[in-house]
């Protein structure tokens, strides 16, 4: 059964230039439903780990986290620090079916992409969004990270398989767990549907946070041959006491 709602009859169309912003209804002026005061105040990620993206206070390091203990992914690209209002945004979008916040999000991650593509990161030749649970997903019903994959797919021209990357064990909630719970609750959670030979994959979620299902799903990517795993999300969560 197909969980997933139809895009284009439920979102907003944010190509149209007369809008209002999302965020305090004053006109947009933009291509996107969001003006431009608003968007200079949104908690834009700044200097972070070059690795998995935690915002550090200089520019051009890797955490130590990562430094102790590489992780199986390659790099994450996140746009913001998972601060107001982004984190309202999210939570909206997930738990309150606000779906054109998703939709807005995911045009500026994208926009935010196709800068980094220019400036030579390297494009994936697949979008892989992060499998929700079987009941969680009759729960829910939809995955955000599929929703966001497919609106990456049609804007950077890339191909978001929802089938190919799988999640095989319910598994309880990660917001209520700590780093060591959450990586051990990931175990064995997740298994590919076929290979992927050669082929760099970009992992699609909306936050990151300890990086546990990040790291979990990079090692069954590079056991099914996969050359390089990128994660792209929308926000990192910083450290506690991070300013």
């Amino acid at each position: 059964m197909n969980c997933q709602p139809h895009l284009k009859k439920l979102v907003y169309k944010c190509s149209l230039i007369n809008q209002s912003c999302l965020l305090c209804d004053e006109p947009a002026e933009q291509a996107y439903p969001l003006c431009i005061a608003c968007e200079q105040e949104l908690p834009w990620l700044g200097d972070q780990c070059l690795r998995c993206a935690l915002p550090l206070p200089m520019a051009g390091l890797t955490c130590a986290q990562c430094c102790r203990d590489l992780p199986p992914y390659d790099q994450v690209i996140a746009l913001w620090q998972f601060g107001f209002p982004v984190d309202t945004l999210v939570s909206r979008f997930k738990h309150n079916r606000q779906w054109p916040l998703g939709r807005l999000m995911a045009e500026l991650l994208g926009h935010g992409l196709l800068h980094r593509f220019a400036e030579g990161l390297p494009r994936p030749d697949l979008l892989l969004p992060v499998p929700l649970a079987k009941r969680r997903l009759r729960e829910r019903g939809f995955n955000q990270a599929g929703m966001l994959g497919r609106w990456l797919s049609s804007q950077l021209g890339l191909r978001c398989d929802e089938r190919l990357l799988v999640r095989t064990r319910d598994t309880p909630a990660q917001q209520k767990l700590d780093a060591k719970a959450r990586r051990r609750n990931l175990q064995q959670a997740f298994t590919t549907t076929g290979g992927l030979a050669d082929q760099h994959v970009a992992v699609v979620d909306d936050v990151l946070t300890t990086g546990a299902t990040a790291q979990a799903i990079a090692q069954v990517l590079r056991k099914a041959g996969a050359r390089r795993v990128d994660v792209y999300c929308l926000a990192r969560t910083p450290k506690p006491g991070y300013a």
